[in-house]
Order: C-alpha cells, then sequence, then structure tokens
C-alpha cells in the first residue's frame, strides 16, 4: 500500500514536472510579430501606429531631448519573399536588424520605422502584396513614410534629422532625403541603392513602378553620407554603393566603409562602433 501511495505521489510530481516543462516552453514561444515589440518595449520605446495613404504603419520611439537631432531607421524589406520565386504573404522581418540597430543607438532621440505592411494585423488593415514587391519603392509608399516621418520631426521646431537605412530602407532613406531639407546625415547599411542593377545582378524581375534611389544619387550629393557594406554580403555587392556614389561626381561627403558582414549577420554586434565613425563634411552642416 505504501509503495502504490509513493509511486503515486511520484507520479503526480512527475506529471506537475511535465507541465511547468510545457508551461514555460509555450510562453518561450516568440512569433515574428512578437518579438521586435518585445525589445522596443524592454527597451523603453514608445509604439505608434501611423495611418497614411491607405496603409498603416508602425513606429518605435525614444524621444528625450527635443533639441538634440533625431535619429530615423528605415527596416529593410523583410520576409518580401519565401524563395526566389514564391513571394511572402506577410513581409514581417522575423529578424528585424533595423530595429536592433536603432535599440543600440545611444543618442537622446531614436526612431525606428518599419515598412509599409510590416507588422500589419491583415484581418483589420488588408496591404496590397505589390507594395513589398514591385511597388515597395513606389512614390505612394516614400509619400507615407515621408508624412510619417514627419509626424515626429514636426513636434519640435527646427530639429534636425540622421536617416539611417538598412538594405531596401536605405533605399527609402535616400528617396527621403532628395525631398527633404531637414536632413543632417545619411548612413546606410548594406543598402540596395540601385535596384535596377541589383536585380538585373541576380536576374530577377525588375520593378518599373518604383522609384530607384540611384536616380537621386547627385541630388544629395551635399548631405554627409556613408555607406556601410559587407565584405561577405552576397545579396548587396560593394559595387552597388561604388555606382551610388560614382553618380554623385566624386562628392567630398559621401564615402563607402566596409564591413565585416553578411547581408543580415555581423551588424548589430559592431553598430555601436561603426556609428562612432565620422561622417564626411557633417562639422560643414
Amino acid at each position: 500500500m505504501y509503495k502504490q501511495y509513493k509511486q503515486s505521489i511520484l507520479n503526480k510530481m512527475l506529471l506537475w514536472a511535465i507541465l511547468v516543462i510545457v508551461t514555460l516552453s509555450s510562453c518561450s514561444i516568440v512569433t515574428p510579430n512578437q518579438r521586435p515589440e518585445q525589445l522596443a518595449v524592454n527597451s523603453g520605446m514608445k509604439k505608434t501606429i501611423f495611418l497614411a495613404n491607405g496603409f498603416t504603419l508602425t513606429a518605435y520611439s525614444r524621444t528625450t531631448d527635443k533639441t538634440q537631432p533625431i535619429n530615423i531607421y528605415i527596416e529593410g524589406d523583410g520576409m518580401a519573399w519565401l524563395s526566389r520565386y514564391q513571394l511572402s504573404r506577410d513581409p514581417t522581418p522575423k529578424v528585424a536588424i533595423g530595429l536592433q540597430l536603432a535599440l543600440l543607438d545611444p543618442a537622446a532621440n531614436v526612431v525606428y520605422l518599419a515598412r509599409p505592411c510590416q507588422f500589419n494585423d491583415f484581418n483589420q488593415m488588408p496591404c496590397d502584396s505589390s507594395y513589398w514587391s514591385d511597388k515597395r519603392f513606389s512614390e505612394k509608399v516614400i509619400d507615407a513614410v515621408n508624412q510619417e516621418l514627419d509626424s515626429f520631426v514636426n513636434k519640435t521646431q527646427g530639429q534636425r534629422v540622421n536617416l539611417i537605412g538598412y538594405s531596401g530602407g536605405a533605399a527609402i532613406a535616400v528617396l527621403l532625403a532628395a525631398r527633404r531639407h531637414d536632413i543632417q546625415s545619411l548612413r546606410t547599411i548594406a543598402g540596395n541603392l540601385d535596384h535596377a542593377y541589383l536585380n538585373q545582378h541576380h536576374r530577377v524581375n525588375a520593378m518599373p513602378d518604383s522609384l530607384d534611389a540611384i536616380d537621386v544619387a547627385y541630388k544629395i550629393r551635399e548631405i554627409p553620407q556613408l555607406h556601410f557594406t559587407g565584405t561577405r554580403d552576397k545579396v548587396v555587392p560593394l559595387e552597388i554603393a561604388l555606382r551610388f556614389i560614382d553618380k554623385q561626381d566624386n562628392s567630398h561627403c559621401s564615402a563607402t566603409v566596409k564591413a565585416a558582414a553578411r547581408h543580415q549577420e555581423g551588424w548589430a554586434e559592431q553598430w555601436q562602433q561603426l556609428l562612432k565613425m565620422p561622417v564626411p563634411c557633417k562639422d560643414q552642416t
């Protein structure tokens, strides 16, 4: 009888332990939509939802000194494609590189802008997949992000902006810089600065409905800028940044910096050091 009672207790304890393990395991599962939000909130960033041009745009921000410039980070293309030929149903990035870099920035004012359709509740707000494929850099997209940027900058008077774009977000940053007058500096990381040439390089479809960053390269030649490229990046090779700078007709305010990184890997580990690098002719602005 005692042995049976003891075995019963042991069985209950074992069952309880299994339940605890299962519960903890289920709590540790983080979906792509939850993880960036948890990272941002845990770092003291405030979530903002902005509506523009039919898009629901997600932003995270930390602003503590309105007299200081504001660093604007723009996310990459995310999960735009599942494979070379299969478009994703949701472009939300599994690993939000742009957000990771924003969280590492010690500046007083940091804002992270997700791309249109990313972190979207598609049941509440449907989003056309063309805006994370061939229209990802369309006039409608750039105008929407520009309105979103205004919503942060217009809260102060004369606040300058440092634009920082990762991958496809770099193209957005360049196109924004070409139409604004408050840009203090521009930094791109693994930037798609010439999508027509890059798509041809990878032998994928062109994007005729998208604006191309390289077409405004000369227009922003006086803006202080650094273009970081990964020495092991097989997605956006160094040649893209060099072509972009060449279009600026030897601008003294633009330079490339090579870093030991792949397209997605290696940037967060060295971002704080890269961020300290002086931007050409920035002290003249």
